[in-house]
């Protein structure tokens, strides 16, 4: 008896792995590749097919084809048969080929089909593949809204338009909608990249990314040492995520480096950390402040284990409110096109992505070579670096003050 089965290519794999079709028969097997990938924690061994689970939204569609792949080739076997026709590998594939390419023209020519089949296979990093995601999510939700096509060649001026007319309706702030056409022009890209479509109208001027000068904050030495100076020992949660906190106020890691950081990572006596950058993937060698190395001592020569951002992003908040970062911030923004002046304390504005500004910011301030921060943060030019840090009218002034151009002649 004919026998349809589907298998994994690398079952151990953590990223999306390739699903083969095994057909034997009459003591025969053919290995046919589906063209489809799925992440091995998504499929379900037993009963070859993908998992119903929202984890992987796709899944009626993926086991929808596979279904029809195993009809097909079994009905291709029957008719060959019944027509006294000797099976051969490539007549059984003819058809297997004919349906994939029906099916795949029919979902690739649509922008959300194809955006979604690229994340569910990207190897992007979560940060991306969310932002990749909320971009999907409001082209489904301007698609329901409005009845416009999104086939690629429909991906034009009068849709730049509409859509951001659409975000701006939803109150969306002037960057969240430029990161959302950043991401509709990284779907159109890698469209036009594998030869999907040869609409280029998303290359126009004037299908820009907007964006607006984000006001962000830096904390000062001394309000870092506010935080460092917290007596937390009755609160181990508060107490770690200090730690982390302050030592990338001291150090200009990102989040993803703070996070990997382990003992053999500080050098030379624990005067310096030593790290590979998982963004740059650049060495990065940089001193110590006496800070950090008071929590290195404090925690047997390593850091505490770090928690996910969103989880530390709340608990920084506490931490600012408990060191009386009060000051009253003034952020102005654009929201549905509107011009919106909002007021917060201090604290109510720290976030992980803080503690690398402080340190730029703070480095700048106390007259540390720029090439040597652009080294440690990465920026590759001035001009980036400049637009990066965060300097107050009055801090600008003081850093003059003892400038020779200031002082008498």
């Amino acid at each position: 008896m004919p026998n349809v089965t589907f298998v994994l290519k690398e079952p151990s794999s953590k990223e999306p792995t390739l699903v083969y079709l095994l057909f034997t028969y009459n003591g025969q097997r053919l290995k046919y590749s589906t063209s489809q990938k799925i992440y091995a924690k998504f499929w379900n061994e037993e009963k070859q097919c993908a998992k119903e689970t929202k984890k992987f939204p796709q899944y009626a569609e993926f086991n929808t084809l596979l279904k029809n792949l195993d009809n097909c080739i079994n009905n291709t076997y029957r008719n060959l048969i019944n027509d006294k026709i000797v099976p051969t590998p490539d007549k059984l594939k003819a058809p297997l080929n004919e349906l994939l390419l029906k099916t795949n023209t029919a979902s690739k020519k649509d922008l959300l089909s194809f955006a979604e089949e690229l994340v569910n296979n990207t190897t992007r990093k979560e940060g991306t593949k969310k932002q990749l995601k909320q971009a999907i999510r409001n082209l489904k939700e301007f698609k329901a809204a409005t009845n416009h096509s999104l086939h690629f060649d429909s991906i034009d001026l009068d849709f730049y338009d509409s859509f951001v007319n659409f975000l701006m309706n939803k109150n969306y702030g002037t960057n969240t909608i430029g990161s959302t056409i950043k991401n509709v022009k990284v779907f159109m890209n890698e469209a036009v990249d594998r030869k999907l479509t040869t609409n280029l109208q998303f290359r126009n001027k004037r299908f820009k990314i907007i964006a607006e000068h984000s006001e962000n904050i830096y904390l000062t030495k001394d309000e870092i040492k506010k935080i460092f100076l917290l007596d937390l020992s009755e609160n181990s949660r508060l107490d770690r995520v200090r730690d982390l906190f302050v030592v990338g106020c001291y150090t200009g890691l990102r989040f993803s480096d703070l996070s990997q950081l382990k003992e053999e990572n500080f050098i030379d006596l624990r005067s310096k950390v030593k790290i590979k950058t998982e963004k740059t993937g650049e060495i990065v060698v940089i001193p110590l402040h006496p800070y950090i190395k008071q929590i290195l001592e404090k925690n047997n020569g390593t850091l505490p284990d770090a928690i996910s951002n969103q989880k530390m992003n709340s608990y920084l908040k506490e931490l600012g409110q408990l060191a009386k970062i009060e000051d009253e911030i003034l952020i102005t923004s654009t929201k549905g096109g509107q011009r919106v002046n909002e007021t917060y304390k201090k604290y109510e504005l720290v976030t992980v992505h803080t503690a690398r500004r402080s340190f730029a910011t703070n480095a700048y301030l106390a007259d540390v070579p720029t090439i040597s921060i652009m080294k440690l943060t990465g920026h590759k030019t001035e001009r980036a670096f400049l637009q990066y840090i965060k300097i107050s009218q009055e801090d600008n002034a003081n850093k003059l003050l003892n400038h020779p151009f200031f002082k008498a002649a």
